[in-house]
């Protein structure tokens, strides 16, 4: 999907280059990597891709642009963001997506950062789209997260789905101004799809952990996640996208926890039909 906002004709001659390195993981992105690399270019002369072997023209693009490009196997979200850290020419990290923008206020604003305090890490406002129509309220009417913080000290964490920033003890934080442009879904059938996924992947990250499904996560916390996206943060003033996000919210959160119960089922089911050992005949004898 074409972004909506655009930034390819701000003239890039006109800004000096911050230190900091951005790192993008992309997977089959030619649609709106484009966009994001020219905002990224008003930013750093270091832009990494970590590219899980697209099949369209998302490492052509890439290139193209003067991105340095690495391809490998994936590994989860926070172990490739890693590996495009690692390679980082700065130590400085603007972490992004494929499908994210940064507009020029936050351009601006990260040119005016001394970047001298490694306990600092900066968070970002996002605005979200659903297709071509801005979300301005909802869960994604306030969506913002952490996006730029010190290798030093700070690491995504390498679990396969949402993956998290690890902050040290004393860890400061500033909010920037701006935003970041997230153009997350171009329809109702891939909002499904990516959360039907993502429920999987929360299934096992749930089990690996030691969560376990009951009739609370099960039934209620799917009904509260609609209520709260739909009423309580005002969903229903953006139409049938605002509709759209509630209801999926709820399938998702009703199905992490339906996954999770299939999977304890099956390990249950495991532990009972695998064959006890054979018991040995060895006998230990005292003096």
């Amino acid at each position: 999907m074409a972004p909506v906002f655009s930034i390819t004709n701000t003239n890039r001659k006109a800004f000096t280059m911050v230190p900091l390195s951005v790192v993008i993981i992309t997977k089959n992105e030619a649609e709106a990597i484009v966009e994001c690399i020219a905002a990224a270019k008003l930013i750093t002369d270091d832009i990494i891709i970590i590219d899980n072997y697209s099949t369209d023209e998302t490492c052509s693009i890439a290139l193209t642009e003067g991105c340095r490009l690495y391809q490998c196997n994936w590994d989860g979200y926070g172990a490739n963001k890693n590996k495009g850290v690692a390679l980082a020419r700065y130590n400085w990290i603007l972490s992004i997506d494929a499908d994210e923008i940064a507009d020029l206020e936050l351009v601006l604003s990260l040119h005016t950062l001394k970047l001298d305090d490694p306990t600092m890490v900066y968070d970002v406002r996002f605005k979200s789209y659903f297709g071509k129509k801005l979300i301005r309220h909802g869960a994604w009417g306030r969506d913002h997260h952490i996006r730029l913080f010190n290798r030093t000290r700070v690491r995504w964490s390498e679990s396969n789905v949402h993956e998290t920033l690890q902050l040290p003890e004393g860890t400061q934080m500033q909010r920037l101004d701006g935003f970041m442009h997230h153009y997350s879904v171009k329809d109702r059938r891939e909002c499904y799809a990516k959360a039907l996924h993502y429920a999987r992947l929360s299934a096992e990250k749930y089990l690996s952990n030691g969560k376990r499904a009951n009739a609370v996560n099960l039934y209620l916390s799917p009904l509260f996640g609609f209520v709260k996206s739909y009423i309580l943060f005002g969903g229903f003033l953006d139409g049938k996208e605002g509709l759209a996000i509630a209801q999926i919210t709820y399938k998702n959160k009703w199905l992490k926890y339906h996954y999770l119960l299939k999977l304890e089922n099956n390990l249950e089911k495991d532990k009972y039909l695998k064959p006890k050992p054979k018991q040995s005949l060895a006998v230990e004898y005292s003096h």
